[in-house]
């Protein structure tokens, strides 16, 4: 049987009497109200329970460390840090019963800030929205709509602190020289057995190991911050890991300072200093460990020290110069690699000319004899792509060299390519439109769109090593060579429409691709938005340009889907229509084939003329071949 002291609130004394007394039977010797307990005196090894707040243990602590008294925690509806610092049970009944049959105390260590006592977290900044949003109490739907109403709200006008960092090495002696980053915020425990958010991502801390866990916000982006809190809404608790942009700190003594006050919180008490000085003392108190702290007798004493992704150096004074950007800046090696090879693909060069020249004469003859796979291959083998990136490069973080090679590599590239479509043309008897030719001298919004998205897709295949074998890829489907082959077929021929519409195409691959390759760029951080303003409007100025005709076109295939749909839909008393195509909307000409059972003759014909017209609305001009059904 134990010898207990319960020490509780005085304005509780009713419920004290009533509910948890009894629960105590004969283990209980003294009740003793808050307002009392400073001036009593106790024994040397005095056993107490304490129902108080927060506060009132504050007032308190000191001199059970002094007594080191045997303490156990019941827990108060105001005891929320503590009793989550110290893991104690919601369940008063379980809470007493665990006290009563627990034969042995621990000798805790206690957390330090500025020399106050840490029970459960220090926080600096908005930090804990970010890793864990908590049980809302929502169910279903509900529960996810409230989860990412405050991740939005936790993500407005975020900025990183400029603070210096320090702590103790394995010789327990401070760091020579002080970290000098950028981070959003900061949370601080000492174990990773109790609180809600540790207990999630800090598996391998012990309560009595003499550490503390900091776990360090420095989000480059707000796309970093978003994407790791969607996972976290939308996947279970087990799965989840500290994401990339936390560091993590692990030792007994940590120092911050800053030039200007730093403002946190010890245990939701907000504070407000230059310097915050972080200190593990062992063995402070002696306690009955709650239902849910778990505690070892071996415990590993090994520091962490995860401080790579910390911004550094030109990063954390970019970062610190307004609010967080949406995407991250690339690192500096990447930025190294990439420029490196954009100029080196902005460069004029003898095998790039021999590739355009075969590149164009392949498309060419492919063009004439109608092949499909062999303008397939010239496309593979064009190498128009490499230039375009390094030009959308050039054009956001307006880099007047990268802009200058890039432009005349693509210029002499293509001059050269439409010279030998020319030659070919005018050396070919052959001077009828077949399919391939015909696809490629009606450029609508769909092509801007194709092109827009070969852009992006040829950007990030370039700034990713791992993913560059895909360019080829992005050669096919964006298709650069054969619309330039088809113009100089037109300009050979004298075909105006034909050289016109397939120059049209080209330009529309070329504005698309370089607008959403720069855009791409500056989505994954090679440059920042003020630098890259004025390309961006060039750029876009452009594609405005040039969708003016591509949304006439877009249109005019609309209405050609439409009429060949009612066409096909209604059909005619003779027969039935098939392989109907639009040869031409003003004035309107027709192709189709009608299926007949029986052969029809020319006033039959007649009829089916009118017929269609009637159906159109307008008078046609129809090429139709008549296919008899045995």
């Amino acid at each position: 049987m134990k010898s207990i002291t319960l020490i509780f609130d005085d304005e509780l004394t009713e419920e004290v009497n009533k509910k948890i007394i009894p629960l105590f039977e004969n283990n209980l010797k003294l009740a003793i109200p808050f307002s009392k307990c400073k001036d009593f005196a106790y024994g040397e090894k005095e056993f107490l329970v304490f129902y108080i707040s927060d506060y009132q243990f504050r007032d308190l602590i000191e001199k059970a460390i002094q007594k080191h008294f045997k303490m156990g925690f019941l827990p108060h509806p105001k005891f929320e840090e503590v009793a989550q610092g110290f893991g104690v049970s919601s369940n008063i009944e379980l809470a007493v019963e665990h006290i009563l049959r627990t034969d042995e105390t621990v000798e805790m260590d206690v957390l330090y800030a500025n020399g106050q006592p840490v029970f459960n977290s220090m926080a600096i900044g908005s930090t804990f929205s970010l890793l864990h949003v908590g049980d809302l109490g929502k169910k279903g739907f509900l529960k996810y709509f409230f989860h990412l109403k405050i991740l939005i709200s936790s993500l407005k006008k975020l900025r990183l602190n400029d603070l210096k960092l320090n702590w103790s090495t394995e010789s327990s002696e401070k760091r020579e020289r002080d970290l000098e980053t950028a981070i959003l915020g900061m949370v601080v425990v000492q174990h990773g057995k109790s609180s809600i958010l540790s207990r999630r991502v800090l598996e391998d801390s012990d309560p009595n190991d003499g550490m503390m866990n900091c776990l360090i916000l420095a989000p480059q982006s707000i796309w970093e911050v978003l994407k790791f809190g969607l996972y976290n809404i939308f996947k279970p608790a087990k799965s989840q890991k500290l994401p990339n942009y936390v560091a993590h700190l692990k030792t007994d003594k940590v120092y911050i300072s800053s030039k200007q006050n730093i403002d946190f919180a010890i245990d939701n008490i907000l504070i407000s200093s230059k310097e915050i000085v972080l200190e593990v003392m062992p063995k402070q108190i002696n306690i009955v460990p709650g239902k849910f702290l778990q505690t070892k007798k071996e415990v590993d004493t090994k520091r962490i020290v995860k401080i790579q992704n910390l911004p550094q150096g030109e990063l954390r004074f970019e970062l610190l110069q307004r609010s967080l950007p949406f995407t991250n800046h690339a690192t500096s090696e990447e930025f190294k690699w990439l420029f490196t090879i954009l100029r080196e693909n902005s460069r004029l060069k003898s095998s790039y000319l021999v590739l355009m020249a075969l590149s164009t004469i392949i498309a060419t003859f492919g063009l004439f004899g109608n092949s499909t796979p062999v303008i397939i291959g010239a496309m593979i083998l064009a190498p128009l792509m490499a230039p375009i990136i390094s030009l959308a490069m050039g054009v956001l973080r307006q880099d007047q060299n990268l802009l200058k090679y890039s432009f005349m590599t693509i210029g002499v590239g293509m001059a050269l390519g439409f010279g030998f479509a020319i030659l070919i043309t005018w050396l070919t008897p052959l001077n009828s439109l077949n399919s391939e030719i015909l696809a490629r001298i009606r450029p609508n919004l769909l092509d801007l769109g194709i092109a827009a998205a070969s852009g992006m897709a040829g950007a990030y295949a370039h700034a990713k090593k791992e993913i560059t074998k895909t360019l080829a890829g992005v050669a096919i489907a964006v298709a650069l060579v054969p619309p330039l082959a088809v113009s100089g077929i037109g300009f050979g021929w004298g075909d105006w429409s034909v050289f016109w519409g397939a120059l049209l195409l080209l330009g529309t691959n070329l504005a698309g691709m370089v607008m959403a390759a720069a855009l791409t760029f500056l989505f994954l951080g090679f440059s920042p938005f003020r630098l890259a303003q004025k390309g961006l409007l060039v750029s876009l100025f452009f594609v405005i340009l040039i969708s003016a005709p591509l949304a006439l076109g877009f249109n005019e295939m609309v209405k050609e889907n439409k009429l060949i749909q009612q066409l096909s839909v209604q059909g005619i008393k003779k027969g039935k229509l098939r392989d109907i195509q639009v040869l031409q909307m003003n004035p309107m000409r027709l192709s189709m084939t009608v299926v007949s059972e029986s052969p029809l003759d020319i006033q039959e014909l007649e009829e089916i003329k009118k017929e269609i017209e009637s159906i159109v609305g307008e008078e046609t001009e129809i090429e139709l071949s008549v296919a008899i059904k045995f």
